[in-house]
């Protein structure tokens, strides 16, 4: 049973050393031409800046260049469990060629990215190689000592490492270096590996700049969510004045004139007893629609899932709600969800002209995602103004992310994100 499980662990050690190996001379192979491809295109591209041509080139170039830092932060959590974060600053959706050329510039992240693509192709194709070079360069000592080192040496002494061999004995010595180097990979081959990525994670890796980044997002939330909330609380004051405390102020007024009239004219006095009925029911629905614009109590009783199927139903358009919460968030993040969804229902049945419209609610790898889609007239987009900007920012006080996907024609497909737990 001991010599089996021996056996096991040696091929599972052989297993991950040459996987290691084989995964290296991948990264070598593909990292030296891609990033120097990379690197020169974003030279050139900006260089081509004061002449208007970098200005439309350099946002895509500088996105691809995102994109293979971001496969390589893949690979790195994936081959070696080495994470590495980003803090790439948010550009508007609707920024033009010129703002989104030059916010990617200054953005940190970015050129944390573009110094990473020139240590790529030098260090780090390097030590990317080390793995294969230290796992096969044994095998040519070995070769050595069967007898390549006649062919080799034809010429003169050959050099195998530090030891030059001219004979049968110097090839055996060479064997034995093969030996050494060999019992050196077999310790040493996937911790070159991780080098690899951790090098990688030395420069791309945020560190502190993340933290301020971050101070600066939550600043921004912060004050997007307090103008929100003054915004909000201006709506409600609004609503009371204009709405249910005029109809209140009038009700007393009638109730007044219905205390001189009880005896002069009772007739006039029921008329008017039944249109202040009719105001008063008329002030409740207007109280209850106003508390259901704070918080709905389906929310608050029954939870996101059936608030949002509770809005679905009030919508002049049909829609379909798949739920799928094995648990309730905090109260807020339910509040910012429920409104998100009901600003974006409101935006498709006003503009899209679709006919039917999907909602998605569900919550996975701590994240609550849900998606609106509609198969309207497209074209949605999160401009300075629009619902969506809002939308954008009641979840940005949340962490939360909203993508929309509107292409002309549609289908519309809004996407939002929120990071939180179930209880």
């Amino acid at each position: 049973m001991t010599t089996n499980t021996n056996r096991g662990g040696f091929r599972g050690r052989a297993r991950e050393i040459l996987l290691a190996a084989v995964r290296g001379l991948v990264l070598a192979l593909v990292i030296l031409p891609v990033s120097v491809l990379c690197f020169a295109l974003t030279a050139v591209s900006v260089a081509l800046i004061p002449i208007g041509v970098g200005i439309v080139t350099t946002p895509w170039i500088l996105g691809g260049v995102r994109d293979v830092a971001d496969v390589r932060r893949r690979l790195a959590y994936e081959w070696c469990g080495v994470r590495i974060r980003s803090a790439y600053r948010p550009l508007p959706a609707d920024a033009n060629p010129w703002a989104r050329t030059f916010g990617m510039l200054r953005d940190p992240q970015v050129g944390r990215d573009v110094l990473w693509l020139f240590v790529d192709m030098t260090a780090g194709f390097v030590t990317a190689l080390l793995p294969a070079v230290l796992l096969l360069y044994p095998f040519e000592g070995f070769a050595v000592a069967a007898g390549l080192w006649r062919v080799l040496g034809e010429g003169g002494t050959y050099w195998y490492g530090f030891v030059p061999v001219s004979g049968q004995g110097t090839a055996f010595a060479a064997a034995a270096l093969g030996a050494v180097i060999l019992v050196a990979a077999f310790r040493w081959t996937p911790a070159l590996l991780t080098a690899h990525f951790r090098l990688t994670r030395a420069v791309l890796d945020p560190g502190e700049g993340e933290l301020v980044e971050r101070v600066r997002v939550l600043t921004e939330t912060r004050k997007d969510a307090v103008d929100t909330s003054a915004a909000e609380l201006r709506r409600i004051e609004r609503d009371l004045h204009d709405g249910a405390q005029a109809r209140l102020v009038a009700m007393g007024m009638d109730l007044g004139t219905i205390e001189m009239l009880l005896d002069k004219d009772p007739e006039h006095a029921k008329k008017l007893l039944a249109q202040t009925r009719q105001a008063s029911v008329e002030a409740l629905g207007e109280l209850r629609d106003l508390v259901r614009g704070i918080h709905p109590p389906v929310l608050a009783e029954r939870g996101l899932g059936d608030a949002v199927r509770a809005l679905a139903l009030r919508l002049p358009v049909a829609t379909e709600v798949t739920v799928d919460l094995p648990g309730r968030a905090d109260a807020p993040v339910e509040s910012a969800a429920y409104f998100a969804v009901s600003e974006v229902l409101t935006n498709a049945v006003k503009h899209s002209g679709a006919d039917r419209i999907w909602v998605d609610v569900h919550h996975t790898d701590g994240m609550l995602r849900i998606s609106v889609t509609d198969h309207g007239r497209g074209g949605a987009t999160i401009g300075a103004g629009s619902g969506l900007a809002g939308v954008e920012r009641r979840l940005g006080t949340f962490d939360g992310v909203l993508a929309v996907s509107s292409p002309a024609g549609g289908p519309t497909m809004v996407t939002m994100e929120i990071p939180c737990a179930l209880s």
